[in-house]
């Protein structure tokens, strides 16, 4: 899986650029298609971190050529990122914190601003030596066991807070907190607006809030927040006077259960309703590993691995007109199954 991921990067980088492969991990549905390829089961929650994986893997001693990086990864891997980011930065001569940055907030707003019950485990963070960057992240549902994925494409992030992803896949769909919905906007002003409040009055609301019958779309009930716990982050909160919501949540010790108090206030004390629209917009099935729809055969799986690394090795002198060969034999071989001639099996 590392080499022929190795080799298919190899092929979209030097054909259409770095960006290319960043707007094609951002399509939720070809990364399943390149897990597929890559020969992982089509339907587990595992080919995500196994393509990050083999991506990162595959590319490590040449990122500096291509201009492509892979960072972070699953479980403690996925901490690590910031300091990767750092590290790649300092030798493409780029400046790493508005990167870092992105990586932060993103797996804040997955976290933290979006709560669909889904706790993130796995983070990779893919940039270019230009300062392009995607995200593919993915949580859990401990009761359910399965998988959501995130995608976001840097391009296309006009503001971390308002509708910031690519795309969300996942076979479940229930009512989420979304903060980052559109038209959670009023309910982002008002519980940053609420930060700045004197945590003294904000804990007494959440004290009374534990005593009613909250509406059913609310996953977490009043009773399930501690009120002290949460004014103890408030005291942060209040000395910062955070002046809007994407700081806020950037802010240190500001996790779910701030974010959640804060919107119950908001929307019991205030009327100022959150979006509990869940934003996932693509399935595929997950399950276990049970080579379907069939078991890798690997000796064409290394033909395939062999067929590109020589092509690879041959279009290092003669690249363009490579290419325009193999884009000339793709366009024959279609012009083939138009005229009516059967497909090959």
């Amino acid at each position: 899986m590392v080499k022929l991921a190795r080799e298919i990067t190899i092929v979209i980088v030097s054909e259409f650029g770095p960006e290319e492969m960043l707007k094609r991990l951002s399509d939720p549905f070809w990364f399943q298609a390149l897990g597929c390829v890559l020969g992982f089961d089509w339907h587990s929650s595992g080919l995500t971190t196994t393509v990050c994986g083999a991506l990162k893997e595959g590319i490590r001693d040449m990122s500096f050529d291509l201009g492509l990086i892979v960072a972070g990864g699953k479980g403690a891997a996925s901490r690590k990122t910031p300091d990767e980011i750092l590290k790649t930065g300092n030798t493409f001569k780029i400046e790493p914190s508005p990167l870092i940055y992105a990586s932060r907030m993103a797996a804040k707003v997955d976290n933290n601003a979006l709560q669909d019950g889904y706790q993130l485990y796995h983070h990779c963070f893919i940039f270019t030596k230009s300062g392009s960057w995607a995200v593919v992240q993915q949580g859990m549902c401990e009761a359910t066991r399965y998988a959501r994925r995130y995608h976001w494409l840097g391009e296309g992030v006009k503001e971390f807070v308002c509708e910031p992803h690519a795309a969300i896949c996942c076979d479940q769909k229930k009512p989420a907190l979304n903060m980052v919905a559109r038209e959670s906007l009023p309910a982002r002003e008002t519980v940053t607006a609420l930060s700045r409040e004197k945590p003294d009055t904000l804990v007494r609301e959440l004290k009374k809030i534990q005593t009613l019958s909250l509406p059913s779309r609310h996953e977490i009930q009043g009773g399930d927040i501690n009120p002290d716990r949460v004014g103890q982050v408030l005291l942060k909160t209040y000395d910062r006077q955070p002046e809007e919501f994407s700081v806020l949540l950037g802010m240190p010790g500001v996790g779910a259960k701030t974010i959640r108090a804060l919107s119950l206030i908001a929307e019991l004390v205030y009327g100022v309703k959150p979006s509990f629209h869940d934003p996932a917009r693509y399935s595929f099935a997950h399950g276990g590993k049970d080579g379907h729809p069939y078991p890798v055969d690997r000796e064409i799986y290394d033909g395939s691995i062999e067929i590109l690394q020589k092509a690879i090795e041959q279009s290092k002198v003669e690249r363009t007109e490579k290419m325009g060969a193999i884009r000339r034999l793709a366009n024959y071989k279609q012009s083939k199954r138009t005229c009516g001639f059967p497909k090959q099996p």
